[in-house]
């Protein structure tokens, strides 16, 4: 469209400053489940919001601060980010290429720690929002940036703090922290979270690790212990064994099948991509494997640890073993209903000596497929990606939509960078540069379109 012309030249002319802030914010590690550089990160952020002519504030949680930023336009239309400036940690450093928190350019990609997850994100909408001040003179319609630290770690100050500042984050709709295109280039606008609750289970027999040619016979070992009572959880036909667990499942929808049926085939690319031999429970893909895939809660061990496990042999007999799981749920689970149906299942199991750390949670929300917004995000994207967005319903990953649904009460859409070899969460993190220009175009057309509807 020629009313954009001069937007799209603006960000195709200052890539490379954008680029250079994008790495400058790369730059500052900002690991929430380490507490490493949080509060530096956020008067970065801050300042970056700042020098849009943002009122921004950093505003402190009992966890990691989260920044707030909000400046007028002209129409009475309120626009809010959501966003997140915590990363993973960069561990396992020897599989990165270069350093994570160096911030490497080659081929076409942006590499390092939390580039694609979150900080492409902010900064790329950040963009957007200069081709529009560059172009007008003014936003088309109220913007307002949410800007958390703790969205790696379950976000577990996050409800609180909406609940305490609703007014403050009053808006009319909400674009969301993540989204982008699958293996097919096709754009995707996923509209719904699965919930989680994550916890750390442990066990402690003995005082010490005992060697095991002395206790082997005649003590308990702390590892069997805690294998036994993982056993109880989830039987080999994938079912989940707590009493009550599926209780509040809320079957998804005639609609949820249609959009699932209308998305490709993914079982080919899992196979190229991750390595799978087979799926679980039989499923070799079609719709099947899909709805899978997403409208079923789950039990997973994430990690087990406990005695050596170091090169060589040490005979030992372990006092202690721990394991992280995660339970993703459905609609309409909630995580402390599962956190009390945990504790009741293995109690009654005869494992009431294993401790339950509960790491955080948060319950499941959608929005309408049909709601106007969610249309003019779709419609906006077609011309930037030359295909129209395809709707998932729900994605199998969690993150905090709740409040933004259930308590702003806003429709909450997807849009982004990411590809399908971001490698989020794992060494060598990347974000496409073609892809970053087409999120900042595919956003300020949002903007100026959701100001006229």
């Amino acid at each position: 469209m020629n009313a954009y012309r001069t937007i799209d030249a603006y960000l195709e002319k200052n890539m490379d400053k954008s680029i250079a802030e994008l790495s400058a914010l790369v730059a500052q590690p900002s690991i929430s489940a380490q507490g490493v550089g949080l509060k530096e990160c956020a008067a970065l952020v801050a300042d970056m919001l700042r020098a849009r002519g943002f009122a921004a504030e950093v505003m402190d949680t009992e966890g990691a601060p989260v920044v707030f930023g909000e400046r007028k336009g002209k129409s009475d239309k309120t626009l809010l980010f959501y966003n997140h400036y915590d990363v993973q940690p960069p561990e396992p450093l020897e599989l990165w290429e270069t350093p994570p928190f160096e911030p490497s350019l080659r081929a076409g990609k942006l590499y390092g720690r939390g580039v694609s997850d979150d900080k492409s994100h902010i900064t790329s909408r950040l963009f957007a929002i200069d081709a529009l001040l560059d172009s007008d003179g003014e936003l088309p319609c109220n913007v307002k940036f949410i800007i958390e630290g703790e969205e790696e770690t379950t976000s577990v100050h996050l409800h609180e703090f909406i609940l305490a500042h609703k007014d403050k984050l009053k808006a009319d709709a909400c674009i969301w922290e993540f989204g982008g295109v699958d293996h097919r280039e096709v754009p995707m606008q996923s509209l719904g979270l699965r919930g989680i609750c994550y916890v750390e289970l442990s066990v402690e027999r003995l005082n010490t690790d005992v060697h095991s040619g002395v206790g082997g016979s005649i003590m308990e070992n702390a590892a069997w212990r805690l294998v036994w009572a993982l056993s109880t959880l989830k039987g080999p036909d994938e079912k989940i064994l707590i009493p009550g667990f599926y209780d509040d499942v809320k079957p998804p929808s005639v609609r949820d099948r249609e959009l699932m049926a209308a998305l490709p085939d993914v079982a080919e690319e899992y196979k190229k991509r991750f390595g799978v031999q087979k799926f679980i429970k039989g499923l070799t893909g079609g719709i099947d494997l899909k709805m899978e895939e997403v409208f079923v809660p789950t039990c997973t061990i994430c990690g087990l640890t406990s005695g050596y496990q170091g090169p060589g042999a040490k005979t030992v007999l372990p006092a202690k073993a721990s394991a992280k799981v995660d339970f993703r749920l459905v609609p309409d689970q909630k995580p402390e209903d599962i956190l009390r149906k945990l504790r009741a299942h293995l109690d009654a199991q005869g494992f009431d000596d294993v401790q339950i750390n509960f790491l955080g949670g948060e319950p499941a929300a959608r929005t309408d497929p049909d709601d106007p917004f969610v249309q003019t995000v779709i419609q906006t994207a077609e011309e930037v990606y030359e295909f129209p967005m395809e709707i998932v319903p729900m994605v199998g990953g969690s993150g905090p939509n709740y409040p933004f649904v259930h308590d702003l009460g806003l429709p909450v859409a997807t849009a982004g960078l990411g590809h399908p070899d971001s490698r989020a969460h794992a060494p060598n993190e990347n974000i496409r540069l073609d892809l970053y220009l087409k999120h900042a175009r595919h956003m300020a057309r949002l903007m100026k379109e959701f100001a006229r509807s």
